[in-house]
């Protein structure tokens, strides 16, 4: 084939060739070393450099620097690059504090709907003000590179992390508090003296629903599924609340299972407990600041019961310090879990019968972190 080129002849030896044929054909290699190697080849072969362009689907400026880079280095210089000085960056270090302010701040203060920023909504933005800003550097910083600007200050403006405010001014001294009554309890319970007081844990798990099958559910079957099989879609018959009482002495739980949680509803409760511990006792109670529990209609129920409950709070989002929590979180992994049933009714007969197995394997839930009562002792 005559040759179209003034270019000189590429020499290359089998062992070369050898060479180019299985980076040719490599999977494993970077893709701009195969196809020069597929152009050397070519190139070795005597086709035009407009046919090897269009064969390996390349410029033909990408040909052309690769034979002439072989040509004068060698074949294997052929189909590496090589080495160049980068540019000097055109940001400028205030282009770029003036990025990260921008992403410091809302979008929505600049006059944009949205209330957090999209990478593209502050690229826009950049380019749109980078000349007003005094930046031409930005004016055509596309996504990607507002995108390293941000990364070299570990900055996700797109991202919304959650965090909780601690909002009352005594947490620490209400935390300190129940965590005493917790360690007066676990010294009772060790030294298994006569109890006068009784202490229990009392919250509600709101919005656990009954849900009914559309279709029965298939029993596991060996050879064929190992699991049960449900259909997905499922009929809604409305929402139940457990109440409960924990009793961190030994464990007994009391329950009812409501539609709903009011002031009513946890009277209901309470007569329950005080129906069930000696009436010459005290019940002391650690309980959360749900309306329900301070409403005038129980504090009407408390004054007809004098020197009988003794009110112990948790802070304001500090639930998780009431040990009730672990109990609700037992029902979860346990009976409630998928749960399904023909009817509300047959939900609270469940949630019942579940606590009343509760009950006969009784579980003493303890708190054994006490290190903040300690440090503050010392």
């Amino acid at each position: 084939m005559a040759r179209t080129t003034g270019r000189s002849p590429l020499q290359v030896s089998e062992e070369e060739k050898t060479k180019l044929e299985e980076l040719s054909r490599s999977r494993t290699v970077p893709l701009r070393e195969s196809e020069r190697a597929k152009i050397l080849l070519a190139y070795v072969g005597g086709q035009p450099l407009s046919r090897i362009a269009a064969e390996v689907q390349v410029s033909r400026d990408t040909v052309y620097k690769c034979i002439d880079k072989a040509l004068a280095m060698g074949v294997m210089a052929g189909l590496k690059d090589l080495y160049h000085c980068p540019k000097e960056p055109t940001i400028t270090p205030e282009a770029k504090a003036w990025v990260i302010h921008l992403a410091c701040t809302k979008p929505k203060d600049l006059g944009y709907a949205a209330e957090v920023w999209s990478r593209r909504l502050l690229a826009q933005h950049v380019r749109e003000q980078a000349k007003e800003a005094g930046h031409p550097s930005l004016l055509r910083a596309a996504k990607a590179t507002v995108q390293r600007i941000l990364e070299e200050q570990k900055l996700r403006p797109h991202k919304v992390k959650y965090y909780l405010e601690r909002r009352d001014p005594e947490f620490e001294r209400k935390m300190k508090e129940v965590l005493l009554v917790y360690r007066e309890v676990y010294t009772v319970v060790q030294s298994q003296g006569r109890r006068t007081t009784y202490t229990v844990s009392v919250d509600e798990k709101p919005g656990v629903q009954a849900l009914a099958n559309v279709a029965p559910d298939r029993p596991p079957v060996p050879g064929r599924h190992a699991e049960i099989g449900r259909d997905y879609e499922y009929k809604r018959l409305g929402t139940a609340s457990i109440m409960a009482s924990l009793d961190l002495h030994d464990g007994h739980v009391i329950a009812r299972v409501e539609r709903r949680h009011r002031s009513r509803e946890f009277i209901l409760l309470l007569k329950d407990l005080d129906a069930y511990y000696p009436a010459d006792a005290t019940i002391r109670v650690i309980l959360d600041n749900h309306s329900a529990h301070v409403s005038k209609e129980t504090r009407l129920f408390l004054a007809s019961k004098p020197n009988r409950f003794l009110y112990v709070h948790t802070p304001t989002h500090g639930s998780w310090l009431n040990l009730v929590e672990s109990l609700f979180g037992k029902m979860a992994r346990t009976f409630l879990r998928h749960i399904r049933v023909a009817s509300w009714d047959e939900l609270k007969t469940r949630i019942l019968k579940g606590v009343a197995e509760m009950n006969d394997q009784p579980v003493q839930f303890r708190w054994t972190k006490f290190d903040l009562i300690n440090a503050e002792a010392n």
